[in-house]
């Protein structure tokens, strides 16, 4: 069962930060288009992000299932380090991308903007699961 858990875990690692990596030329695409095509793909570019919560929920759950089966306590020091960086990453996540959208429709900002913060948020978001996956595959010794 152990197995099939890590399993889970490293496919719900990989939908949790694979889907961002296609956003790069959706956003690319958005420039210059028309408003019909831009919503379509801000849609695309919001169930990508719903894609990824629910992979990271699926990620989270068999995380607590293998630290608890494993040999690990939930004070070693890159079981802590790593559920700081998930709950950085969920604030991040829930501030990084549907208010700027809300904005852009809102008429707050412009295209260009949006498309330059959307790009800035989805690499910093990629930047704290890098260092996520980090903690959890080099297991660092911290303290």
């Amino acid at each position: 069962m152990y197995t099939f858990i890590i399993f889970i875990h490293v496919i719900s690692a990989v939908l949790s930060i694979g889907p961002f990596f296609v956003l790069f030329p959706l956003l690319n695409r958005m420039k210059g288009k028309n408003k019909e095509m831009i919503d379509t793909s801000l849609e695309v570019f919001q169930a990508a992000i719903r894609l990824v919560k629910h992979a990271g929920h699926v990620l989270v759950g068999s995380g607590i299932l293998l630290v608890w089966q494993g040999n690990w306590s939930w004070t070693t020091s890159w079981v802590v380090m790593t559920i700081v960086v998930m709950v950085s990453s969920i604030v991040f996540l829930a501030r990084a991308f549907k208010p700027n959208i809300r904005e852009f429709r809102a008429g707050t900002i412009d295209l260009d903007t949006l498309i330059k913060k959307l790009k800035s948020n989805v690499w910093k978001y990629i930047l704290l699961l890098l260092l996520m996956l980090w903690f959890m595959v080099a297991k660092p010794n911290l303290w």
